[in-house]
């Protein structure tokens, strides 16, 4: 990490959920970039976490002085063995602390972290392709743009796009 970040990244713990749980719920709330519709409690993203964990991926966060700005994660891609090299990144910031390196900081991280557990591929999947911020975030770091799944939901009274980027890790 650059000595200029005023920020941390470290490994998530138990302790970390209730902000992490907010910060995702705000964003299914008001934003595009997960489709689920109900924000999931602090039990269900306790579950989460732990599934993330138990299959030996990076599950981080992104703090400054006690406050949980940002977390990210790995998940398989997929669940079939084939894909067992590949996974799908996640990767939320407080709102208010929007472009300010944090996003790109836990992304990094996410990316180093997998290359050094052997994975071959990185997936995006960004809700919205009005999403810019993210979409700009992860070709600024090596992914491409694979495909768009056009309105292929609907949130928030609108259709939606799914962009797939995809990074090769080395």
């Amino acid at each position: 990490m650059s000595e200029l970040l005023d920020f941390d990244i470290r490994p998530s713990t138990p302790e970390d959920l209730p902000a992490i749980t907010e910060i995702y719920g705000k964003s299914v709330e008001s934003g595009l970039g997960s489709f689920e519709y109900t924000a999931p409690d602090i039990l269900e993203m306790t579950v989460r976490r732990n599934n993330i964990l138990e299959q030996q991926l990076p599950y981080i966060v992104a703090v400054r002085n006690g406050i949980l700005l940002g977390f990210a994660y790995a998940s398989p891609y997929r669940a079939r063995a084939a894909y067992r090299f590949s996974v799908e990144n996640s990767v939320y910031v407080r709102a208010e602390m929007h472009r300010q390196g944090i996003g790109k900081a836990l992304l990094k991280k996410i990316i180093t972290d997998c290359e050094e557990l052997g994975k071959k591929q990185m997936i995006a999947v960004i809700g919205d392709s009005q999403n810019r911020n993210s979409i700009s975030l992860h070709i600024s770091l090596g992914f491409r743009l694979v495909g768009i799944l056009e309105s292929i939901g609907y949130k928030h009274d609108q259709w939606v796009d799914t962009v797939i980027l995809q990074k090769n890790l080395e």
